[in-house]
C-alpha cells in the first residue's frame, strides 16, 4: 500500500496550540520588561512565526501536491527559506541594539556566557553547511527524493546529535541577547528556541515518519 503524506493540517493543533500558550507568555514578558521597543520587538517575533509557517505550507502543498515547486518553484522557496531565516538574526540584532544593557550583567560575565553559546552555535552552523548541506537543511528532501537516500550525517556537530541545528546553532540567538545584554533580546531568543521544537514535533516529525518511515 502507497503511503500517504501528512496532510496540511496534521500536527497544526499542536502548531498553533503551543504558539499561542508561548505568546501569551511573550506578551506577559514584554509588558513585565516595560513594553520596550514595541516595533523592533515584535518584528523580531513575527520573523521565527512567518518563517516557519511559510516552511509549514511548502513543505505539506509539495508532499501533497507538487504546488510549491509548480508555482513559485524550488530555487525561490530555497531563497526565500534563508532570507526569512537571515531575517530572524537580523531582526533580533537590531532589537539587542535599541535595548542595549537593560539586563544590567556585569560585561566580563556576560561577554564569557555569550562566547560559551557562540562557540558551539557558530560550530554547528559550520557542520550544517560543510557536512550536511545547505539545501538538504532546507528541506530539499520534500522536493528531491535523491535526498532521502543520502545516508546520515555523522560529521562535525552531528556526531553529538542528530539534530545538530536546532540543538546548538539556535544557541546563537541567547549568545546575541546576552552580548548585548538586553532583557527583550533574551525574551526572543527564548521565544525562537522554543518555536523551532513545536516546528520539529508537529511539522517535521510526522513529514519524516512519512519520508523516511518509523
Amino acid at each position: 500500500m502507497a503511503k500517504i503524506p501528512p496532510n496540511l493540517w496534521t500536527g497544526q493543533a499542536i502548531h498553533f496550540g503551543c504558539l499561542a500558550i508561548l505568546m501569551l507568555i511573550v506578551a506577559l514578558a514584554w509588558i513585565s520588561l516595560g513594553s520596550p521597543s514595541p516595533f523592533a520587538f515584535w518584528i523580531a517575533i513575527a520573523f521565527p512565526i512567518a518563517h516557519q509557517v511559510f516552511v509549514w505550507l511548502a513543505w505539506r502543498f509539495e508532499l501533497n501536491f507538487s504546488a510549491t515547486s509548480r508555482t513559485i518553484g524550488y530555487r525561490a522557496y530555497v531563497v526565500c527559506f534563508f532570507l526569512m531565516f537571515a531575517g530572524r538574526f537580523v531582526t533580533l540584532l537590531v532589537l539587542a541594539a535599541l535595548d542595549q544593557g537593560t539586563l544590567q550583567s556585569p560585561s566580563t560575565l556576560k561577554l564569557a556566557i555569550a562566547l560559551v553559546l557562540a562557540l558551539p552555535g557558530i560550530y554547528a552552523m559550520y557542520s550544517v553547511v560543510r557536512c550536511f548541506g545547505l539545501e538538504r537543511a532546507a528541506g530539499a528532501d520534500h522536493f528531491h527524493p535523491r535526498y532521502r537516500e543520502m545516508p546520515l550525517v555523522r560529521g562535525g556537530i552531528f556526531k553529538y546529535t542528530s539534530n545538530g541545528m536546532y540543538v546548538y546553532a539556535f544557541l546563537l540567538f541567547w549568545a546575541i541577547a546576552i552580548a548585548f545584554n538586553s532583557s527583550a533580546a533574551l525574551v526572543v531568543a527564548a521565544f525562537s528556541h522554543l518555536y523551532i521544537w513545536i516546528h520539529f514535533y508537529a511539522t517535521e516529525r510526522p513529514d519524516m515518519e512519512y519520508l523516511y518511515g518509523e
